[in-house]
């Protein structure tokens, strides 16, 4: 257990779950569900189950440390202020170096902070056993997720069904990586039986994944393992911040685990899924017999159907007529969605922004 860590990614901005996620308070320190728990306490809680609370690291932005500190009540220490935001790929060098200076035999879980594991008992199961099986091979392990349908918003992996590794269930080798596909692609994957939804949820030990960086991502292996000990010293905030100011923004993925050739996939039925979306978690909230999901607020609703309200405590809306809608009020913004166009709500932010600013982000 000592041996065994964790870096939760908490820095996104969860722009598609404007107005409710704002910038200063993000779609991960919500209680999006309702269920008593932001979404960062359930992924921290989850994970302790699986290592010490004390080797769980945060990566967030320097603006949310605070507010990380007091919903998750841990060591300051642990959360790693990141100057701005550059996509996974430096989050997870800064985490990385970071829990090098600690341990160099190091086996690191990696997680985004706002996704929804609703098997939590197998999740943990899944998670020891990768954490077995990349301690003493040279693999960079992905869980992967069975699709239940053909989903445009995920990217996916192509398994290899004829190289299973022996000793270790669901355990295969990765053969593809794909991007969100169109519908027709992303049927034919669903048919195919081999491919499955990329949770974005990773397992290596740390050596692994130093040399993938070093091989696929030099100038950011550089970059940090220049300075590697300055950090955990007073000198570290100013050292991160000249290196975010070098490091390019790349995904993990894109940088190195599309290019890597010991990639490995641990194919799982985990109740996953990552809410990004307002349908995303109608998806996954309760309905009324006529399909409509509250997610929050006193509600009159009259001939309604297939719709999402999520209305600030206090007030009473009165809403009629609206087929598969997603409706959202806060105390400032008011949004009124078909849910079939809520890939735009980031379009119409941008208008918004534009419009006046940054009030209303």
């Amino acid at each position: 257990m000592e041996d065994r860590y964790v870096i939760i990614m908490a820095g996104g901005v969860g722009s598609r779950f404007w107005p409710l996620s704002r910038r200063e308070q993000p779609k991960q320190f919500l209680d999006i569900l309702g269920t008593g728990e932001t979404l960062i306490q359930q992924t921290f809680r989850r994970f302790r189950k699986a290592c010490p609370e004390e080797n769980i690291y945060i990566v967030t932005s320097a603006e949310h440390k605070d507010l990380t500190v007091k919903q998750l009540g841990i060591n300051p220490s642990n959360v790693l202020a990141e100057p701005f935001r550059r996509n996974t790929a430096p989050c997870l060098a800064y985490g990385t170096f970071r829990i090098l200076k600690e341990n160099p035999k190091a086996v690191i879980a990696v997680t985004p902070a706002d996704h929804l594991i609703v098997k939590e008992e197998e999740f943990c199961k899944v998670i020891k056993e990768s954490m077995d099986f990349v301690k003493d091979n040279d693999a960079l392990l992905t869980l992967g997720i069975k699709p239940d349908r053909p989903e445009t918003g995920y990217g996916y992996i192509q398994a290899d069904m004829k190289k299973p590794v022996e000793g270790h269930k669901n355990l295969l080798k990765v053969k593809t990586f794909t991007e969100k596909p169109d519908i027709d692609l992303a049927r034919k994957f669903l048919q195919s039986g081999d491919f499955y939804w990329n949770s974005g949820i990773f397992i290596w030990n740390i050596r692994s994944i130093l040399r993938a960086f070093e091989k696929h991502l030099p100038d950011m292996f550089s970059a940090f393992d220049e300075g590697k000990d300055m950090i955990g010293t007073d000198k570290e905030e100013t050292f991160i911040g000249r290196t975010y100011t070098e490091c390019r923004s790349i995904s993990i993925d894109y940088g190195i685990m599309e290019k890597a050739d010991n990639v490995f996939v641990k194919c799982t039925d985990i109740g996953w899924s990552d809410l990004g979306t307002w349908s995303s978690l109608y998806d996954h909230s309760a309905r009324d017999k006529k399909g409509n999901s509250i997610i929050s607020g006193n509600i009159f609703s009259y001939d309604n159907a297939g719709s999402i309200f999520n209305i600030s405590p206090g007030k009473v809306a009165v809403i009629q007529g609206l087929n598969d809608y997603i409706i959202v009020e806060t105390d400032d913004v008011l949004l009124v969605v078909k849910k079939e166009e809520e890939q735009n709500i980031k379009n119409y932010l941008e208008d918004v922004k534009r419009q006046t600013g940054n009030k209303y982000l």
